[in-house]
């Protein structure tokens, strides 16, 4: 009778448990390979993209330049004035005040953070182990009219006025394709603080063999990708803080 009744039960939970169920690892996985193969990201060693994002009415050209070795630098071009939004070169970030149009250089809390942010190429969750990160497997969800798997990163925490701050974001994975079509991470500064920022990526295209989103939506300002390079030439001078300026307040 034990045994009739443990058979059931095995039965039972095959039976309520779908045929298609995926695990974390293997929808991550599956997303790699069907972009492009895990092989293939990894020997990416930069992009390039230039777009154009949609800002109150205006249309803004934008240059996102990012290296395996975590550099970053992000120019806008306003009313045909070049200036650098964002630059970081490993161990220094800084940017153009809008006012002064003068280069600035972050404080330490914004830098050491964007310092966490540098083993992140090509993607957070690219052998997310290795970075000592973890993932979840939240369940199933409906996103516009597509099933999504939704997970959860959790990366090292950021610290925000001193103190640690969850570093947390969401991904939500067409059941199809596998790829991300939303993901959400919880604002940890400023007015908006402890609210969700959500940032929408679609028409995936191939370059080169990788497939990347072409459009991107945040908090309902569009960024349209127009052209990517993969592996593009990169100087130091490049992402390097301008040496003839005065200094800011920091250094003083």
């Amino acid at each position: 009778m034990t045994t009739i009744k443990t058979l059931f039960i095995a039965l039972l939970i095959l039976v309520l448990t779908p045929l298609n169920a995926q695990t974390a690892d293997e929808i991550i996985n599956n997303y790699f390979e069907n972009t492009g193969g895990s092989e293939n990201w990894d020997k990416l060693k930069g992009t390039k993209m230039e777009a154009e994002a949609d800002a109150q009415g205006m249309t803004i050209p934008v240059e996102l330049l990012s290296t395996k070795d975590g550099k970053q630098l992000v120019k806008i071009n306003l009313q045909g004035q070049e200036m650098t939004q964002v630059s970081f070169d490993g161990e220094t970030m800084w940017t153009t005040n809008f006012m002064t149009m003068s280069p600035e250089k972050s404080d330490q809390e914004t830098t050491d953070n964007m310092k966490k942010q540098m083993k992140d190429f090509p993607s957070p969750l690219f052998n997310y182990k290795d970075k000592g990160y973890t993932v979840e497997l939240i369940g199933n969800e409906t996103i516009e009219g597509t099933d999504t798997f939704k997970i959860k990163l959790t990366q090292e925490p950021l610290i925000v006025d001193g103190m640690e701050e969850a570093n947390v974001t969401y991904y939500y994975f067409e059941t199809e394709n596998f790829v991300p079509i939303v993901t959400e991470t919880k604002i940890s500064q400023g007015p908006m603080k402890g609210q969700m920022s959500k940032t929408t990526l679609s028409d995936y295209e191939e370059v080169d063999g990788l497939y990347f989103p072409f459009s991107m939506n945040m908090g309902g300002q569009t960024i349209t990708i127009k052209n990517i390079v993969l592996n593009p030439e990169v100087t130091e001078a490049m992402f390097a803080f301008p040496a003839t300026t005065a200094p800011t307040e920091g250094d003083k």
